[in-house]
């Protein structure tokens, strides 16, 4: 309901029931299409002025329909552009406004390694991103991006630049930062998720041996397939103990 391919105004798709939403139900919507989307990240966008939600007189935040589409928006055009989140408030500003406003462009190929920048897309097509790709899609600054650096937390490859995996983990490491949480608590994160990835080597390094190519193929797979397990199993680990220590 809420995607559109270029990242531009949401025409038509305010739903006719248009009651007043919970952050929690803004979530549940826009979990379909941006996995990642947290509360947290909501506040932060309510916070910069990309969102306005109605509050209750106890203070509750309540959205609407419109509400959930200017999210996604954003979520869009940070996602499929790497906007930073002055230029996409002036843009659906300017839109609001009745302006033709012509979406803006992202931080262009020259800042990608490997020349991998489609630009009907908006989107990386190599698989390795600058750094002025990374710190404008997470929202970060040079000395958060060397901090985390110093910590293992963000790691550039061997040739230079960032895998495009590391957008996420930028995201997330700044979302946990507003909580807070600072690069050093997240250390032991870090080991934990490099043991991870040792385990899944031990399963996988006999198939990448093999001398059948389809076999070395499915070496791929099976790591990716034992990463997504890895990772449900983290989170319900981690639900479960919360539950119990809460309750």
């Amino acid at each position: 309901m809420l995607r559109t391919p270029t990242g531009g105004a949401v025409v038509g798709t305010a739903t006719a029931d248009d009651r007043p939403m919970s952050i929690g139900t803004v979530l549940l919507r826009l979990r379909d299409e941006f996995p990642e989307v947290t509360i947290s990240k909501i506040r932060f966008l309510e916070a910069e002025g990309l969102v306005e939600p109605q509050r209750t007189p106890s203070g509750y935040r309540k959205f609407r329909g419109a509400d959930v589409e200017r999210l996604a928006q954003v979520l869009r055009m940070q996602r499929d552009h790497y906007l930073p989140l002055k230029v996409i408030r002036e843009h659906l500003d300017a839109l609001a406004r009745g302006e033709q406003a012509a979406l803006p462009s992202g931080g262009g190929p020259r800042d990608l390694t490997d020349g991998g920048w489609d630009a009907e897309s908006g989107r990386a097509t190599a698989a390795r991103i600058g750094r002025a790709e990374l710190l404008a899609a997470a929202e970060v600054t040079e000395s958060d991006l060397d901090e985390w650096e110093s910590y293992g937390l963000v790691t550039p490859t061997a040739e230079g630049g960032y895998d495009a995996e590391t957008v996420t983990v930028a995201r997330l490491v700044a979302d946990l930062g507003r909580f807070g949480l600072e690069p050093r608590h997240l250390r032991a994160m870090r080991a934990a998720a490099d043991r991870e990835v040792g385990l899944i080597e031990q399963v996988v390094a006999p198939l990448r041996r093999h001398r059948n190519p389809q076999t070395r193929a499915h070496a791929e797979a099976t790591a990716k397939e034992l990463a997504e397990l890895s990772v449900r199993l983290h989170s319900a680990l981690v639900q479960s103990a919360l539950h119990i220590r809460l309750h």
